[in-house]
Order: structure tokens, then C-alpha cells, then sequence
């Protein structure tokens, strides 16, 4: 299951779920947020050992 990001619209906390709840701050839902959008490679051969690779929004959502 991907990692989500949920903020809070009221104190701007942000926290990661893996469990597909929404959780709840300040006596309200979260709002999830949005993927980043990829900015590395997706090439084997392009690949960074150092870099961080979380889930991203690669442009692909519409086909």
C-alpha cells in the first residue's frame, strides 16, 4: 500500500498514513494531500542510489 499525505487545514499539521485511513486533527478530518510531481527519471540507467524515491505523480493519471 502507497504512503498518503493527509494535512490539517486548521494548524497545518502534516502527517504520512500507509493504512488508507483518514486520520483527524483538531476534531476534524485531514485533507489529503496531492503527489508531488516526478522530477527523476524513471530509467534503471538514470538512477540516484541517494535519492529519495516516494511516490509521485509521473503525469500518466489520464491514460
Amino acid at each position: 500500500m502507497e504512503i498518503e499525505k493527509y494535512e490539517c487545514k486548521n494548524c497545518g499539521k502534516i502527517v504520512r498514513v500507509q493504512d488508507g485511513k483518514v486520520p483527524s486533527c483538531c476534531d476534524k478530518p485531514m485533507e489529503k494531500l496531492p503527489l508531488d510531481i516526478c522530477t527523476q527519471p524513471v530509467h534503471a540507467e538514470h538512477a540516484r542510489p541517494m535519492e529519495d524515491e516516494d511516490a509521485c505523480d509521473d503525469g500518466r493519471a489520464g491514460e
